[in-house]
C-alpha cells in the first residue's frame, strides 16, 4: 500500500495595518502543534497587509482545532485569518463564487434604481433587514421592486454606469483566472447589471434576477425563477461540477444571510464586510473593504 501523500496546511493572515509580531508567533506555536516544517512568507499586497504560515499536517491530526484556536486572538487584534489543508490549500482555488451587490461592487443596485422612483430610503430599510435574515428574501425582493412600477427602462444605462467595483474586486478575479480557476457571480441583484459586468471581468459563470419590461417601463416585477439562497447554493454546486472542480476547492464570498448556503456549501466560505449572522456561521471574514484580501487568507 501507498504512504498518504503529506497534506499541507495553511494560516493565511490579513489586515488593513501590520500583523502584530505577537500574533504571528502565537499563529506560529499553534500551526506547530498539527504540522511540520512551518514556515512564514509575506503575502501583503496594495491595500492590505498578509502573511501566510505553511506547514506539513501530521498523520492524524485537523486543521479545525488550529483555526479554532487562531481566529479569537486574530480577530482580538484586528486581524482576518482562515486555514486551509489539503488540496485547496495545495492546488489553490479551483472556482471561486462570489455575490455582487456590496460585495463585488460597492452599492445594492436596486437602491440606485429606488433613487430614480424616490423610494430609495423605504427600499434599503427592506434590503437591510433582508440581508440580516429577518425577512424572506423572495418576499422582500418583490415588495422592493414592487416600487419600481413605471419607471423608464432607461434608468438602467444610468445605474450601469454609476456601479463601482469594490477595491481589489478585479485583482481577485484577475489572479484566480490567471491561476488557472474559474469565477461566477451570483446575485440577487439584476441580470441588465451583472451580466455586463461579467463580461467585462471575463467571468463565464453567472446568474441573476431579471426585471420584467413591457413597453419600454419596469412592471415592477420580475421574470423567472428568483435567485434566492438556494438557488445560490444549486448554482455554485452546478458550476463546481460543469468545471470538475471538487467542493472543496470552491471558495464562495458574501455579505448577507442570502449567502449563508452557498458559503457553507463551499470549501471555504468567507464573509465579506459582512452582517453579524454572517460572520457568525462563515468559514472566515474580511472585515474591512479590499476584496482581494481574500487572497491573503488563502495565503496567496
Amino acid at each position: 500500500m501507498n504512504d498518504p501523500v503529506p497534506s499541507l496546511v495553511r494560516a493565511g493572515l490579513v489586515s488593513p495595518r501590520p500583523v502584530p509580531e505577537s500574533l504571528v508567533s502565537h499563529a506560529s506555536a499553534v500551526l506547530a502543534r498539527v504540522a511540520d516544517d512551518v514556515t512564514v512568507a509575506d503575502t501583503s499586497r496594495d491595500g492590505w497587509f498578509g502573511l501566510a504560515l505553511t506547514g506539513t499536517l501530521r498523520p492524524g491530526t485537523s486543521a479545525d482545532a488550529a483555526s479554532a484556536e487562531l481566529r479569537g486572538p486574530a480577530t482580538a487584534l484586528g486581524v482576518d485569518v482562515a486555514v486551509t489543508a489539503g488540496p485547496l490549500a495545495a492546488e489553490g482555488v479551483g472556482l471561486l463564487v462570489t455575490d455582487v451587490d456590496s460585495t463585488l461592487i460597492t452599492a445594492e443596485v436596486i437602491e440606485l434604481l429606488a433613487e430614480h422612483a424616490g423610494t430609495r430610503e423605504q427600499v434599503a430599510a427592506v434590503t437591510e433587514r433582508a440581508m440580516r435574515g429577518e425577512l424572506d428574501f423572495a418576499a422582500s425582493l418583490r415588495e422592493r421592486v414592487a416600487t419600481l412600477a413605471g419607471l423608464d427602462a432607461g434608468v438602467l444605462e444610468d445605474v450601469r454606469a454609476r456601479v463601482a467595483l469594490t477595491p481589489g474586486a478585479r485583482e481577485l478575479v484577475a489572479a484566480v483566472h490567471e491561476a488557472g480557476g474559474s469565477v461566477g457571480l451570483v446575485s440577487g441583484g439584476f441580470a441588465e447589471v451583472v451580466e455586463p459586468l461579467a463580461a467585462s471581468l471575463g467571468i463565464r459563470h453567472v446568474v441573476a434576477n431579471t426585471l420584467e419590461v413591457v413597453d419600454g417601463r419596469l412592471t415592477g416585477r420580475t421574470s423567472g425563477p428568483v435567485v434566492d439562497r438556494a438557488a445560490k447554493e444549486r448554482h455554485l454546486r452546478a458550476w463546481a461540477e460543469a468545471d470538475g472542480v471538487p467542493l472543496d476547492r470552491v471558495v464562495a464570498v458574501g455579505d448577507g444571510a442570502n449567502d449563508l448556503d452557498m458559503l457553507d456549501a463551499a470549501g471555504l466560505g468567507v464573509a465579506f464586510c459582512a452582517k453579524p449572522v454572517v460572520q457568525e456561521q462563515a468559514d472566515a471574514a474580511v472585515t474591512f473593504p479590499r476584496l482581494d484580501a481574500v487572497l491573503g487568507l488563502l495565503g496567496r
